[in-house]
């Protein structure tokens, strides 16, 4: 798995490519933690090239979930193939986390309520 960050306008915008699995899910964490300390608390996921995502992946976004929302942050996901989505879908993952089509939509919905 390959990560890159890009900070702009108040929004941390991670792209994964690759899977996100038990191994490569502690850099994903390292980020987060990272970034929260920072003060980087809106986060946007590009899911464009995230081709799997295990139980440990899905955890890392879980995990930050609460302390991200306490202090105005939040995820967006956005660009899920059908197989992640699904698997989001079927944890019902995709009635607590945000997830949406596009970027542009994604950064929107960060500065929505």
């Amino acid at each position: 798995m390959d990560l890159n960050l890009i900070f702009e306008n108040g929004i941390l915008d991670i792209h994964i490519h690759g899977e996100l699995d038990a191994n490569s899910s502690l850099q994903l964490d390292e980020v987060i933690k990272e970034a929260a300390i920072e003060g980087k608390t809106k986060i946007i996921v590009n899911c464009n090239n995230l081709r799997y995502i295990s139980s440990a992946g899905l955890g890392v976004f879980i995990s930050h979930l609460d302390d991200l929302t306490k202090v105005g942050g939040k995820f967006v996901f956005y660009g899920m193939t059908e197989g992640v989505f699904n698997t989001f879908k079927v944890l019902g993952l995709d009635t607590i986390m945000v997830i949406t089509d596009s970027e542009a939509r994604a950064k929107t919905m960060m500065n929505e309520g």
